[in-house]
């Protein structure tokens, strides 16, 4: 049985204070228990948020070359345990093995690598005429995150928070504790001071709200969905403390008539798919020409019939399960509603990947008929369902592409770049990927309107983690 129940307090593994019953990891593709994570309760949070707060004043006096060369620590001895990691999060979360090694576990080394580059090249004091700008870290930060991308999440918020000079304590998610307490073992073999990096698992309910509501923390920064994103906002405001949020997306990819229509479709759909469509800046609406439409429906079917979905472990598979029962059946009752809303179902649909008796798997889902107020079009549906639209012109791309409650991503597709850079600047997205699927560590990330506020990565995401001091002499 992996996992533990524990939390990792002032640089010690110590128990819950209330001995409940510790939280199940189920493996979504077989169903089964496979470890346990600690239940936590608001008065373990006290104890981390004590250690934090305890450890501020000398870990917030560390020179930048002692935060790089600890991060450079940490970075090391994570890579020698990439592998252990890859197995835990295919198997906590159903992510296919050679996804689980080559982006779940190696992205967060990028991140740590991008955060020391961006450390050391950040200016945290500025004389300006008579009066000098000085970045200070925030305080104890509060780190809440989801388990789609379990590690990736963790080690962004912890490389810029540790960055800046800040003590964190952490909330991983309750569905994805196995990896988070790797990466907890990894900082303390690494020598974070203790009371630097605190842990306190559980659920959100419980242990995230103790963590919004606390007063001893001083920022919040949380990963989620909208919905639970403006709990949180709502229950951090009774302290006035800062609050950074990246949360849900409903981002379209504009197929512009000059693209090569088989190449964008087919990045698309394996955009999408690679994380059984849970990754809130997926391309999750395909946005074609109506003149080729019928094309782009044929194109779609032939793709998502050729992803190999099953066992998570088999180096071949593409699509994995999602992550649990819950999800399942959210993802089938949002391809129901495709369906009684009179979309067409072009290939997929109900039900669990043939041959598959158990595990979490949802069908290669393409639907096509679909208009910007369907339910599948405006609802972030975390599942490898994909709804395809079609447009006019240009202008009508932009109205149904700004559509949405979200604004965290948007993709486009052209062979002709000036157009492409023209309608990049109409679209209302945190991001805007052009001819490209790739991931970019340095670039901020970050939405518009309800997918959140403030940005990760590079130098916009050290700077959510310090505070801002002016010194005036005249």
């Amino acid at each position: 049985m992996l996992g533990r129940n524990e939390h990792y307090i002032d640089g010690k593994w110590v128990a819950p204070l209330e001995m409940g019953d510790p939280i199940e990891v189920i493996n979504p593709a077989t169903e089964l228990v496979i470890g346990v994570g600690a239940r936590g309760s608001a008065e373990d949070v006290d104890r981390a948020v004590a250690a934090a707060r305890s450890a501020f004043p000398g870990y917030s006096q560390t020179t930048t070359e002692e935060r790089v060369a600890l991060l450079t620590r940490i970075m090391e001895i994570y890579m020698s345990r990439a592998d252990e990691i890859a197995k835990v999060i295919s198997s906590e979360m159903g992510s296919p093995i050679s996804f689980s090694y080559n982006v779940q576990t190696l992205a967060p080394i990028e991140q740590f690598r991008v955060a020391i580059e961006t450390l050391k090249g950040f200016r945290m004091q500025c004389a300006v005429g008579g009066y000098e700008v000085v970045h200070e870290p925030v305080g104890v930060c509060g780190l809440i995150t989801a388990w789609n991308w379990p590690l990736v999440l963790v080690a962004a918020k912890t490389a810029y928070s540790l960055a800046a000079g800040c003590t964190v304590v952490l909330k991983p998610s309750e569905m994805s504790p196995l990896s988070a307490i790797m990466f907890t073992e990894i900082l303390h073999d690494a020598g974070v001071p203790p009371g630097v990096f605190n842990v306190v698992f559980g659920d959100g309910p419980t242990v995230g709200n103790a963590i919004a509501a606390h007063p001893d923390i001083d920022m919040i920064s949380f990963t989620g969905s909208t919905r639970a994103g403006i709990h949180v906002a709502q229950t951090a405001a009774v302290t006035v403390k800062r609050v950074h949020q990246e949360l849900g997306g409903k981002s379209v990819n504009i197929v512009l008539p000059d693209a090569d229509l088989s190449t964008a479709i087919s990045a698309n759909i394996r955009r999408l798919f690679a994380n059984a469509g849970q990754s809130c800046q997926s391309p999750t609406r395909l946005l074609v020409d109506k003149d080729r439409y019928e094309e782009a429906l044929e194109h779609a079917r032939i793709v998502a019939e050729s992803i190999i979905c099953g066992d998570p472990s088999h180096p071949d598979t593409v699509l994995g399960p999602v992550v649990s029962a819950a999800q399942y059946d959210r993802v089938q009752g949002l391809i129901k509603a495709g369906i009684d809303e009179g979309a067409r179902l072009v290939t997929g649909g109900l039900g669990r990947v043939q041959g598959m008796g158990r595990g979490y798997f949802v069908r290669p889902t393409i639907f096509g008929d679909v208009s910007n107020s369907m339910t599948i079009a405006r609802t972030e549906i975390f599942g490898p369902v994909l709804p395809i639209l079609s447009y006019s012109d240009i202008d009508e791309a932009v109205e149904i592409a700004n559509d949405t409650p979200y604004g965290l991503a948007n993709y486009i597709q052209s062979a002709d770049p000036k157009a492409a850079r023209s309608l990049a600047g109409r679209l209302r997205s945190g991001r805007v990927y052009i001819n490209t699927m790739n991931q970019n560590s340095r670039a901020p990330f970050g939405g518009y309107k309800q997918s959140g506020n403030g940005r990760e990565q590079g130098d916009l995401g050290l700077s959510e983690y310090l505070e801002v001091k002016a010194l005036i002499y005249e």
